[in-house]
């Protein structure tokens, strides 16, 4: 064995491998977006990104009743996308071990939501095991693969940003060679849901629940640490090295099986303390659970919303904060802003100066809600844009202002187009701007089914989302390069003033993917007047000097050419390669 600095993300891609789980499949949503990343880099595995969560969990289904173990992978409101097949899937149980990576996000580092995922299990009523640290994600993913085969149910990974993305050394092994499945039978009474079928099924799922409670008292992935009996504490996940560094002091009931708890282990740890206290982040789903076995907990003034740190657990229970590097005061804030040559920002821009009411969606494109674009009214889950446009619009629109739905190609291809079949469907008006940047930029450049590029890198079949539209019967369908800023604003007005479905298809390369292709701009100091209307723009590289006049930082200039488009003046100019920061000539 070796010891090997890894991630929680890549030691649960490692787990799995080593379980003998060769397949893969998922779609990239922060923190979970590297684990399958880190799969497809093992010896023999195949990784695919799926358009979306649900599509992920059906195709893993596929994998397990052809007999072989897989790896899905998802963030937590992914979760509730492949809540469909994941609840019958509890009625089905797997053949080939079924293991399902969902990461939590408390905080929002980089979601629309809090969520607590032990909720689902609970709901679904399929196991969860929840590692603390790099070592007990893949321990515990290579566990997950025999209880699943065991059980015959899909088992849940619960991950959460700081296990996900945090780093330590981890001991792993030569990976076990997949297991050979036996022979496909066929068995309707196992896969077929029917009600028939589904009724016995309901039956199995009760039983299963039964030996699981018997299991999960005497498995040695729950432990107690016994310290000082004033104080004892249940947590699990990331809480748990939190708490440890806060109140070394204390005991503590390690869960890191968090569905089903074990009633008696439970009531055994709180008989041996004075006062029980549970340490959670993102739910309360510990506490009512302990309550409801009659277990009296202390109330503590652990925050209620966002991540848990040592020091916040510290401070709620009157300890030391333990010592910690401070930042330096007075340090600027730094808002998240489109990149510099992002083709998304004319877009915006555009539809700010035609007073839109803009539904938006989940990607980069969501942060033209934010100054100085200011131009989005919503944002509430992937795909979501299009059905409420429509929404606004049989509500009787907005006064007079056109309302214009706004979707990336990914979010398209995950949930966009039954929204946009809707629409059509029901005669719906509105336009809709698919803004294609050919990647899936804001977790990390991955592929996607618009832009034909396979997990693997491979080239495949790419979707031509202006032909799906017209193949919708939407007749107003259009492409237009988003750089060009009279073309965007022109297409924006014209088709918002249609009265009928539109469809603009606004198509350039994410600018990370372009960004050595073409020559940095600068100003001209003597013919700029210092009239702002480039710094209105909203692009990082430009600023406002002392004077008052722009200039543009050449070190990050990408040569999009924004920016010379709006000036009037001839003041932006070609610069050559990266000089010095100002971009001053």
């Amino acid at each position: 064995m070796t010891a090997t600095l890894l991630s929680g993300n890549e030691a649960i891609a490692r787990g799995a491998w080593q379980a003998g789980a060769r397949i893969g499949v998922g779609y990239p949503g922060t923190p979970s977006t590297e684990t399958l990343e880190a799969f497809r880099k093992l010896p023999d595995a195949r990784a695919e990104w799926a358009p979306n969560e649900k599509v992920a969990l059906e195709v893993a289904a596929g994998v397990s009743m052809g007999g072989a173990r897989s790896l899905v992978t998802m963030k937590h409101v992914g979760l509730n996308v492949a809540a469909d097949p994941l609840f019958t899937l509890a009625y089905t149980g797997v053949r080939g071990g079924l293991v399902i990576l969902v990461a939590d996000d408390p905080g929002m580092h980089s979601s629309q939501n809090e969520q607590d995922s032990h909720n689902y299990a609970l709901a679904a009523g399929v196991p969860m095991l929840e590692p603390s640290d790099s070592t007990e994600a893949l321990e515990m993913t290579q566990a997950s693969f025999e209880l699943s085969e065991r059980f015959d149910v899909p088992v849940l990974v619960r991950s959460s940003t700081r296990v996900s993305h945090a780093k330590s050394l981890v001991e792993s092994a030569e990976g076990m060679a997949p297991p050979a499945p036996e022979p496909y039978k066929s068995d309707a009474a196992k896969w077929v849901m029917v009600p028939a079928n589904a009724k016995q099924r309901r039956l199995v799922w009760d039983e299963r629940l039964t030996r699981l409670a018997e299991w999960v008292e005497s498995t040695e992935l729950n432990r107690i640490e016994s310290r000082s009996a004033a104080v004892g504490i249940v947590t699990s996940g990331v809480c748990y090295e939190h708490v440890r560094e806060a109140l070394p002091e204390a005991s503590v009931l390690k869960l890191g099986v968090s569905f089903p708890l074990p009633a008696q282990l439970l009531r055994r740890f709180a008989d041996s303390v004075e006062s029980v206290y549970v340490v959670e982040e993102g739910g309360d789903y510990l506490s009512r659970t302990l309550r409801s076995l009659g277990i009296e907990i202390q109330p503590s003034t652990l925050p209620r919303a966002g991540e848990l740190t040592p020091g916040a657990i510290a401070r709620a229970f009157g300890a030391e904060d333990p010592p910690l590097r401070e930042c330096e005061e007075g340090l600027p804030p730094r808002p998240p802003l489109m990149c510099p040559g992002c083709p998304h920002r004319p877009v915006f821009s555009a539809l700010r100066k035609v007073r839109a009411v803009v539904t938006g969606d989940i990607g980069c494109y969501t942060l033209g809600a934010l100054p100085p674009l200011s131009a989005m009214d919503s944002c509430v889950c992937m795909g979501a844009s299009i059905g409420m446009a429509h929404g606004m619009e049989l509500a009787g629109g907005p006064g007079g202002r056109p309302v214009v739905g706004v979707i990336g190609d990914s979010t398209f291809a995950h949930s966009g187009l039954t929204g946009l079949m809707n629409t059509a469907y029901n005669a719906g008006t509105g336009t809709i701007l698919i803004l294609d940047n050919r990647i899936t930029a804001m977790t990390g450049h991955q592929g996607n089914p618009v832009n034909g590029l396979t997990l693997g890198g491979e080239t495949t079949v790419e979707l031509d989302l202006a032909k799906l539209c017209e193949a919708l019967s939407i007749r107003r369908v259009r492409e237009v390069d988003p750089h060009d800023l009279a073309a965007t604003e022109a297409a924006i007005r014209e088709e918002t003033d249609a009265d009928e479905l539109s469809v603009i298809v606004f198509k350039a390369p994410c600018a990370l993917l372009v960004k050595d292709e073409k020559t940095p701009v600068g100003v001209d100091e003597e013919l700029c007047t210092a009239c702002g209307v480039c710094i209105r723009l909203g692009c990082p590289a430009i600023a406002k000097s002392d004077s008052g006049k722009a200039f543009i930082d050449t070190s990050v200039c990408v040569g999009c050419g924004q920016c010379v488009q709006v000036c009037r003046y001839d003041a932006i100019v070609p610069s050559g390669p990266a000089c010095d920061i100002g971009g001053g000539l």
